[in-house]
C-alpha cells in the first residue's frame, strides 16, 4: 500500500471511492435515505485541498482505496455548502487546521489506512505552524478519530441540501 499526495488526475478515482465508501459504510449507522443523501452530497472531491498539497490517497495495486487530508482554509466540511469565508486562510497561531474528507473503502477499513492519513495530517499541520486540528465527524468516522486521540467538542446536526439531517460530532486534537 502506498500513501501519497493526491493530484488532479486522482479526482475521478477519489470521487468514486468517496461514493463507494459511503454506500458501504454508512448503512451500519444510518438509514437508506440518509445514506443516499450522504452519497450524493458528501462525496464531491474538494480540488482546493489537492491544489494546496494537503490531500492524500492510499493506493493498492494502482487503485485508490482511502483518501483524506487537512486544510489551512476556513471550510470545515464538504456538506456545509459554499460559504463566504471557505477560502480564507486560517491563522495557525490562533485557529485550528481542519481535517477534511476522510474516506476508506468498506473492504479496507480497520487496516490502519485512516490512521496513516491522520498521522500525515498531524505532521504536516504541525510543520505549518498549527497548534490544533478540528473536524466534523460523521458517525462512521467517530470511532477512528476517538481512537486516534481526537476529543468531542460537541454533538451537532449536519443538514444536507436535500433536507436530510445527519448526526455529526465536532472534534478537536491538540498539536502542542
Amino acid at each position: 500500500m502506498a500513501l501519497r499526495e493526491a493530484t488532479r488526475a486522482d479526482v475521478p478515482a477519489i470521487g468514486a471511492l468517496m461514493r463507494r465508501s459511503v454506500l458501504e459504510v454508512f448503512p451500519r449507522f444510518h438509514d437508506e435515505r440518509a445514506t443516499a443523501s450522504a452519497a450524493r452530497h458528501l462525496t464531491v472531491p474538494d480540488t482546493v485541498l489537492i491544489d494546496d498539497g494537503t490531500y492524500y490517497v492510499h493506493e493498492v495495486d494502482g487503485e485508490v482505496v482511502a483518501c483524506g487530508g487537512w486544510s489551512r482554509r476556513d471550510k470545515l466540511y464538504t456538506g456545509s455548502g459554499p460559504g463566504a469565508s471557505d477560502d480564507r486562510p486560517l491563522d495557525p497561531a490562533t485557529e485550528p487546521a481542519r481535517v477534511r474528507a476522510m474516506f476508506v473503502r468498506g473492504d479496507f477499513t480497520r487496516r490502519g489506512l485512516g490512521r496513516a492519513i491522520l498521522s500525515r495530517c498531524v505532521a504536516a499541520a504541525r510543520e505549518a505552524g498549527f497548534r490544533s486540528l478540528v473536524l466534523m465527524a460523521t458517525l462512521p468516522g467517530e470511532p477512528l478519530y476517538r481512537s486516534f486521540g481526537f476529543r468531542e467538542v460537541r454533538r451537532t446536526l449536519v443538514p444536507l441540501p436535500d433536507g436530510v439531517v445527519l448526526e455529526g460530532v465536532e472534534m478537536g486534537y491538540p498539536l502542542t
